[in-house]
């Protein structure tokens, strides 16, 4: 490129030596960091966090730290990146306490965290799959009144979610939001399908309507974890009125919502209304996949619904111009 004449940008640099850092070749990331003057190019604080995710990825936390003070005597100010790549690393090193420290240690040089010290640990324990370090923290400060942010909570809900420990998180965001949180759409995105998987379909309803009340535009995959839910849980009427509740309310239902819903009605013995459900996707023009088709007239035909399923195949048929 440079003989070419072509600009090279900092972002691109940094990207070369994030791949070395990457493919475990710390000393030849920094061999292109100290070439970027040579190209006239900036050590810009992306470059630089670059480096130190190189370095942190090799166990060289000295050269980390030596690259910090590099960085106050530059003047390039760190930004979140910064501090999130060296708490990871101690985070995914076990060291807790050398990660708080380390916050300090950069809070006394100078160097602000543009978020709470907190944050970052939190994230970096996550990350690192320390979940009850992770709630510990958490605990500490709701218990002190203090709040983590609200990306920083999600992350943990994630976690624990994903980990089984719904009960925990539902706990977790009544205490949080007792405190002044204002979860996003994202924290009702991760709760309401997890509590929705459980069973728990009251707890689902009520975080549900809570979203709707914070102003939050409900999606189709937020009513289809509940729909699911109910359908699993023999409630076909009250998953059919909230199906229709989701469509007046001016949420048109996708393809996936569709499918879910002829597969559980299917599942349940309710062959008519999964063929309702189908020409209803059609008139909206979504086009069914041949396996909904297949088991919605294997179910009518079994029950001897012999004209609908007739019916059904040939609604397949012009669909597909056969």
């Amino acid at each position: 490129m440079r003989a070419l004449s072509l600009p090279l940008s900092p972002d691109s640099f940094a990207a070369v030596i994030d791949a070395y850092g990457h493919a475990a070749l710390p000393d030849l990331a920094v061999e292109v960091f100290n070439r970027l003057p040579r190209f006239s190019c900036p050590q810009t604080t992306p470059v630089y966090n670059a480096l130190l995710s190189a370095l942190c990825r090799a166990g060289n936390f000295h050269g980390a730290y030596a690259l910090l003070r590099r960085m106050a005597r530059k003047n390039v100010s760190p930004d979140r990146q910064t501090f999130a790549v060296l708490v990871d690393a101690w985070c995914a090193a076990g060291k807790l306490r050398e990660a708080q420290d380390m916050l300090e240690e950069m809070s006394q040089r100078g160097f602000k965290p543009p978020v709470r010290g907190r944050d970052l640990l939190i994230d970096g324990l996550v990350r690192a799959g320390y979940l009850e370090s992770a709630k510990e923290m958490v605990r500490r400060m709701t218990k002190e009144g203090i709040l983590p942010d609200v990306s920083t909570f999600n992350s943990l809900l994630e976690a624990l979610c994903k980990s089984g420990e719904v009960d925990f998180c539902v706990g977790l965001l009544q205490d949080a939001s007792d405190l002044g949180l204002c979860p996003d759409v994202s924290t009702y995105k991760i709760l309401i399908p997890a509590v929705s998987k459980m069973g728990k379909i009251e707890e689902a309803f009520r975080l549900f309507y809570n979203a709707v009340d914070d102003g939050h535009k409900p999606f189709p995959s937020l009513y289809a974890a509940i729909i699911k839910a109910l359908c699993k849980a023999g409630r076909f009427a009250d998953a059919f009125t909230f199906f229709s509740d989701m469509k007046v309310k001016g949420h048109p239902p996708n393809r996936p919502v569709y499918t879910m819903l002829v597969k559980m009605c299917v599942r349940g013995g309710r062959y008519v209304e999964a063929a309702n459900y189908l020409v209803e996707m059609t008139e909206m023009g979504l086009v069914p996949r041949v396996q909904n088709f297949d088991m919605v007239v294997d179910g009518l035909k079994h029950c001897g619904k012999h004209d609908l399923a007739k019916r059904m195949e040939h609604l397949e048929v012009s669909l597909r111009g056969d």
